[in-house]
């Protein structure tokens, strides 16, 4: 049978005629199947907007507040957030809000339609905080990016008006620096009663500093101050940084040199990362190194190896050396300023030192009025020549404790049988028996 012969029969044949049609259209629906694939990335390329969120950037807290605030009402897959206030009274409530949990969820914005999906990775953790990795993908019609800039800057607001009055405080975890607790209402600076003039000369200097980097560019100094609190223990030194803090609506990063931890690779780098608008605190200086040599001094013989600490010149080049940063507040405290080395607060390193000391009669006065505001100004005067009188000084937090006992009887506070020279251990001042009226 010739060629031309068999393809008319081969035509003619029901099962080729079948099998073909069903070759065609299977041809066809994958072409079709490709075609619409190839169509809808295109689509997403060109009609549609993603924006992914990892849990490591800093907008992702703020991103999950926002949809807690504002958008977990539209959804019915929720995963629980539990936060507890406490009240004027000391009373503590928990209080439970919702959050999409993982998974996909739409939500209208603005008048548009997203897709939300959050998704949560067992398998990977975040090495600063141990939690689970996530990743929270926003889709959106169109090629307008101005709607994720629109959230995210509304989430912000919402995450920064919750702190708005108090102060953060930030610890060491990893590498990076982690939210300690719940932000702390802000302390006024005019609570912290220090001698006349101490408190101005240190808030005029911080903010001489912040406001002329200008002034340190163009004259090639780099841009950071370091500030030394020393004097005896109770004096205000911790508390004076605390509200400083908040006068400058600044938080609090804590870094603690004897951590076991902590080496001069780490140091570096929190440093270079600390959170913008944030006092680096190092706070009992001078017992970081002299532990330290302790401790290498004996080391750690059962486990076989020696602590890894920072060492005294790691921390020298990380406040004033090659690898140092710039637009840095560092404030130190010390007990004992003779115990530090000289090297360490030298001009670059330590740019301005005060001297928080006992309590003077101008600070006696002071704390007086301030717990008994309805006596006269010749009360206080009685009282703190009272306490002169016993050729003692007494620290700040001596002092307070004292007039604690006495919240609601000014009287008692400064009665001749209140004796304040008779303490055995000379650390506290003791009323031995009932004052009279």
């Amino acid at each position: 049978m010739t060629i031309s012969e068999f393809l008319p029969a081969l035509a003619e044949n029901p099962y080729f005629s079948a099998g073909f049609g069903l070759v065609g259209v299977g041809t066809g629906l994958a072409i079709m199947r490709k075609g619409m694939q190839f169509g809808f990335v295109m689509f997403r390329r060109h009609c549609m907007v993603t924006l992914e969120v990892t849990s490591k950037d800093k907008s992702y807290e703020w991103l999950l507040q926002w949809m807690i605030q504002k958008q977990a009402k539209q959804t019915q897959h929720l995963s629980v957030f539990t936060t507890f206030q406490q009240h004027e009274t000391g009373k503590v409530n928990a209080q439970f809000d919702f959050t999409p949990s993982p998974g996909t969820h739409f939500l209208k914005y603005k008048k548009n339609w997203l897709r939300i999906e959050r998704q949560r990775d067992q398998g990977m953790r975040d090495l600063a905080s141990g939690l689970p990795w996530e990743t929270v993908t926003l889709t959106s019609l169109g090629r307008n990016k101005e709607i994720f800039y629109s959230m995210l800057h509304e989430a912000k607001t919402l995450a920064l008006s919750k702190q708005e009055g108090k102060t953060v405080m930030y610890i060491p975890m990893g590498p990076d620096w982690r939210q300690f607790g719940f932000p702390r209402q802000h302390r006024p600076i005019s609570s912290v009663i220090l001698d006349d003039g101490v408190s101005e000369r240190i808030l005029n200097d911080v903010r001489e500093f912040i406001f002329n980097k200008k002034w340190y560019i163009d004259r090639g100094i780099p841009y950071r101050r370091g500030y030394l609190l020393y004097g005896p223990p109770g004096c205000g030194k911790s508390s004076f940084i605390t509200a400083l803090a908040g006068e400058l609506q600044y938080s609090i990063c804590i870094m603690n040199l004897g951590d076991r931890t902590l080496s001069d690779d780490r140091l570096t780098h929190l440093m270079s990362v600390a959170p913008q608008q944030s006092i680096i605190l190092l706070e009992d200086i001078d017992a970081a190194f002299s532990k330290r040599d302790d401790d290498k001094m004996t080391g750690n013989k059962a486990a076989g190896y020696y602590p890894n600490y920072v060492t005294f010149s790691g921390l020298l080049n990380c406040l004033d050396g090659v690898v140092s940063t710039e637009e840095r507040l560092v404030f130190m405290t010390t007990n004992y300023l003779e115990r530090l080395d000289s090297a360490l607060i030298r001009p670059g390193r330590i740019d301005l030192k005060q001297i928080i000391d006992k309590a003077s009669v101008s600070q006696l006065i002071q704390m007086f009025l301030r717990f008994y505001p309805h006596m006269k100004h010749s009360d206080a005067v009685l009282f703190s020549k009272t306490v002169s009188d016993t050729n003692q000084r007494y620290s700040v937090a001596q002092i307070q404790g004292y007039l604690m006992q006495f919240k609601q009887d000014a009287v008692a506070a400064f009665d001749d049988n209140v004796s304040y020279n008779s303490c055995k251990s000379q650390t506290q001042i003791q009323c031995h028996r009932p004052c009279k009226k």
